[in-house]
């Protein structure tokens, strides 16, 4: 059985006033470790051109990014100034999300990825989760390496019918990183929560309608992908899905 093909969805970065479609290296690494061979979705936003590419496609993984959805799709006032946006990404994979649910194709989502989900479903995003009384800093260190960036942040409380509970055997809780300061405020319709951070806010939720896999995690399970058992469960059963939705598609 020849390996199944990952599409992932490219942001639009600028290397100086010029604009480049862009995927990070450690997301194409660990996809096309732990998965299956990668094909890179240019940023167009023309979903026509994007319906061509899906035949050829057995999954898609959307990655996290440093830009955020813009807050007139899920109906909130203006980011503030200096707020970094991509709306061709946004043009890319919001309409994106339902196609692939309603066709059965298993669909992963990290970090900005989990936060269009649940924007595509209808659901809401808090911008500024540290502002918010009761609420961590869900933010990166302000200065470190790589690791220290990535290192655990707190724990995840997974909930009784998780189904990475069950992929972990029954583990009640994981440690995870934290490199965000948007997160849910109202959760998408047809989506279940997974896990929960300790201040409440959501950190995994799971596509009810999704026929073979439809899974989105808040943290950045590719970071150390083949150690963390979270991430090893979670990159496992997506691989999964998506050789089981290429075999039924021969």
């Amino acid at each position: 059985m020849t390996r199944p093909v990952i599409g992932i969805p490219a942001d639009i970065k600028y290397q100086g006033q010029w604009p480049f479609h862009s995927v990070g290296d450690k997301y194409v690494h660990a996809v096309q470790t732990a998965v299956g061979d990668v094909m890179i979705l240019p940023a167009l936003g023309d979903q026509s051109v994007l319906a061509r590419f899906l035949p050829l496609l057995d999954g898609l993984f959307l990655t996290g990014s440093l830009s955020n959805v813009e807050p007139h799709h899920y109906g909130e006032p203006p980011a503030r100034e200096g707020t970094l946006h991509d709306p061709a990404r946004d043009a890319t994979t919001l309409p994106l999300i339902q196609t692939v649910i309603d066709m059965g194709m298993p669909l992963f989502g990290v970090c900005r990825g989990f936060q269009e989900i649940n924007v595509a479903f209808g659901g809401t995003l808090h911008q500024h989760i540290q502002e918010l009384p009761g609420k961590m800093d869900h933010r990166e260190p302000p200065e470190g390496d790589i690791p220290t960036l990535y290192a655990d942040a707190h724990e995840a409380h997974l909930q009784a019918d998780s189904l990475l509970k069950q992929w972990l055997s029954g583990a009640d809780t994981i440690t995870i990183n934290s490199l965000h300061q948007q997160g849910i405020k109202d959760l998408g319709r047809g989506l279940t929560v997974e896990a929960l951070a300790p201040d409440g806010i959501v950190e995994a939720f799971r596509i009810d309608a999704a026929r073979h896999f439809g899974y989105a995690v808040q943290w950045h399970p590719e970071w150390l992908f083949n150690e963390k058992p979270a991430s090893v469960a979670l990159f496992k059963a997506f691989k999964e899905a998506c050789e089981a939705y290429r075999a039924g598609k021969s």
